[in-house]
């Protein structure tokens, strides 16, 4: 038996430049993400030989499958075929934030069923590597319309620079912060559900149809990301400039598309900037799930008080990216 724990990720600048539509295209993509202390746990063993079926899956369903291709799950069964694993397995999935919500959860559970693949198998996989697997499967196998940041952020965690080039060729770099520095952004920060669950496949398919056409609102996004990088590692800027630096990549951001942001959404963005919050933006491909704010410490109460219906979710960052946490040998 193997158990994964793969970290979930925050997105800050950058995101849409690490489509392959635009990266292969424009000279490459780069984004500013971190990973946080919520993780989905992925458990996988060799099915024993008592049952009608070969594979048993679960997730938010249960299935039984003779076949790899009678799987309805498509992350599972692509990633199987990838792999090439054919004896029975079990699988289970558990996570601690919803799906769905715009913090990477669909790549977060690739990359670390992968993981548990690979461990059950006892195959040693560096994390660039099973960042470059997963891709290859949601972007290849899969053809689902995501970009390549979730997977390398899941696989590697810590706050980083992700670079994008064709290929796709990944360069991973560690934003050099002081641990005071690092406190001081993470007190600024306040993530909250809003209770909109969406499929990030179909608000980014427009977002990528229209990339050809916000080559400017991108090349912006893109120069933002140098922004803030120097904003972050700096001793002298005010980190207060990092959340208005959130609130302009928001305004260009909701602009590529009429899906990435809804009246509902704009409204509570409204609210708490009016209740002190500096910036912010919503998670994801847009259309729902988690807000991420930059609110000073002494406004926070007042943020609370205006968004009283959201959940409010405290975090932390990680630095680990996916683990295996549990490894016992198999008794078949």
């Amino acid at each position: 038996m193997v158990i994964s724990r793969t970290p979930f990720r925050i997105s800050f600048f950058g995101g849409g430049t690490d489509y392959p539509a635009w990266y292969e295209k424009n000279g490459g993509g780069a984004v500013i993400a971190a990973s946080i202390n919520k993780y989905c746990y992925v458990t996988c063993r060799h099915l024993p030989p008592f049952f009608k079926y070969n594979y048993r899956i679960r997730y938010t369903k249960q299935e039984h499958k003779r076949n790899i291709s009678q799987i309805n799950h498509p992350s599972v069964r692509e990633c199987l075929k990838f792999v090439g694993h054919e004896s029975g397995l079990e699988m289970q999935h558990n996570a601690d934030l919803p799906a769905m919500s715009g913090l990477g959860s669909s790549s977060s559970f690739t990359v670390g069923f992968l993981n548990s693949l690979y461990g059950l198998e006892g195959k040693m996989v560096d994390k660039l590597q099973l960042a470059q697997d997963a891709i290859y499967v949601e972007q290849k196998l899969i053809k689902e319309n995501v970009g390549s940041q979730d997977q390398t952020i899941a696989a590697f965690g810590g706050l980083n620079r992700i670079e994008f080039s064709a290929g796709p060729t990944i360069k991973v770099t560690p934003i050099m912060m002081n641990q005071g520095r690092q406190n001081l952004l993470l007190d600024h920060l306040m993530l909250f559900f809003t209770g909109f669950s969406r499929n990030a496949s179909d608000v980014a398919k427009s977002q990528i149809k229209a990339t050809s056409k916000k080559k400017r609102e991108l090349k912006k996004m893109l120069r933002l990301v140098d922004d803030a990088q120097k904003i972050l590692v700096s001793t002298k800027a005010p980190i207060e400039d990092f959340g208005r630096l959130l609130d302009e990549s928001w305004a260009i951001k909701r602009s590529l598309t009429t899906k990435i942001s809804n009246k509902v959404i704009d409204d509570l963005y409204l609210s708490a900037k009016e209740a002190g919050a500096l910036g912010g933006k919503l998670l994801g491909a847009g259309g729902g799930g988690f807000m991420l704010l930059f609110v000073k410490p002494e406004e926070q109460e007042k943020v609370r008080a205006k968004l009283k219906r959201l959940l409010f979710v405290p975090f932390k960052f990680e630095s680990n990216g996916s683990q295996i946490i549990y490894k016992m040998p198999n008794d078949f």
